[in-house]
């Protein structure tokens, strides 16, 4: 994989898009970076191999590989009924769950029958307080104004969830009786020398060195410059593309036994294998292809930007692509999708 030419320049102004970071991944090692444009349109600032963008949904990503280590810990089990485990707040049982509970496997797979409300898990508004995951998951927040619940039998549909991600942040601080972010720092951020990530929403403190702005389709600044999501485990993620990339290496190193973080190999195949016969789902990633020619994804897309993250794990080669911009359209629509499929071809 490598990028050659391409002319990234022009490509960026014909999308709109200020700024972009790039890490190619091969023989399990990173290979190269490319960082492109600005940080914030109409300002000198340039992105470098230090700039952090919001990483949207591949935070799930991350959420996968540190439930995995809790797991090895003992603390949780893949097909366990959550509840079992749950303090703070239960899953309402109903006529869905009589016959099958909610597991963590459903949660990380997207099948656990809970479905995201309309209009649900928005960027967080500065003129509101950050919601508690047991305000949020009980409809009591404008963030989810309905009580989350199971709508159909566990591991029958695959509906994909922000809130099955809260539910398993939730079910991590109560196991561990500590923060969400503070478990992430500890088991899995300080063990692979990650420095210039966070999860920790009530403080995220915007270094506006290195902080990317969000942009608009037209490439305009979008309201409030650092859009954040109040819900860590799903979409609050904040990370550079360099970090993003040894999180791939450790799943890379993982899978041949060689984890840093303590992941076994047995549950990093776990990670990603289909899930209860949908093949494009594994555990907090998204599936492709088989056996050496196995292709795991993860995508980002938010207010002000969008992402994505894509590894051939057993060919032990891939790519981080994050853009500060929000295109409005799919990302393989778009300037990350020209990107991947050059480094494809």
């Amino acid at each position: 994989m490598q990028l050659k030419n391409i002319n990234m320049e022009e490509r960026m102004k014909h999308y709109n898009v200020p700024g972009l970071s790039i890490v190619l991944i091969g023989n399990g090692q990173i290979i190269g970076t490319e960082n492109y444009g600005l940080l914030e349109v109409e300002c000198d600032k340039k992105v470098n191999d230090n700039s952090t963008f919001s990483a949207c949904s591949i935070s799930k990503f991350l959420t996968g590989m540190l439930a995995m280590k809790v797991i090895k810990e003992g603390l949780l089990d893949l097909d366990d009924d959550v509840n079992e485990r749950l303090v703070s707040w239960k899953v309402p049982e109903n006529d869905y769950t009589k016959n099958k509970k909610v597991t963590l496997r459903n949660l990380l797979s997207h099948q656990s029958g809970i479905k995201d409300p309309e209009g649900s898990f928005s960027e967080l508004n500065s003129k509101k307080r950050i919601p508690s995951m047991v305000d949020l998951l009980e409809g009591e927040t404008s963030y989810c104004k309905v009580p989350i619940e199971v709508e159909c039998e566990p591991d029958s549909e695959f509906h994909y969830s922000d809130a099955g991600f809260c539910i398993i942040q939730q079910l991590i601080e109560d196991v561990t009786e500590k923060p969400f972010h503070l478990v992430m720092n500890e088991q899995i951020f300080e063990s692979l020398e990650i420095e210039n990530s966070q999860l920790n929403t009530r403080l995220l403190k915007m270094d506006r060195e290195n902080f990317s702005c969000g942009h608009n389709k037209n490439g305009e600044l979008v309201d409030g410059k650092y859009p954040i999501y109040p819900y860590p485990a799903a979409s609050g993620l904040w990370t550079t593309s360099l970090d993003l990339a040894e999180l791939v290496l450790e799943l890379i190193n993982a899978l041949k036994g060689e984890s840093k973080v303590g992941i076994s190999e047995s549950l990093a195949k776990e990670m990603i294998t289909s899930q209860s016969g949908k093949s494009w789902t594994g555990l907090g990633v998204f599936l492709e292809g088989s056996e050496k020619e196995l292709e795991i994804t993860s995508l980002g897309w938010g207010v002000g930007f969008q992402c994505m993250m894509v590894v051939f794990p057993y060919l032990e080669k891939g790519a981080i692509i994050m853009a500060n911009a929000e295109l409005g359209v799919h990302q393989m629509k778009g300037i990350i999708g020209e990107i991947y499929k050059f480094l494809m071809s």
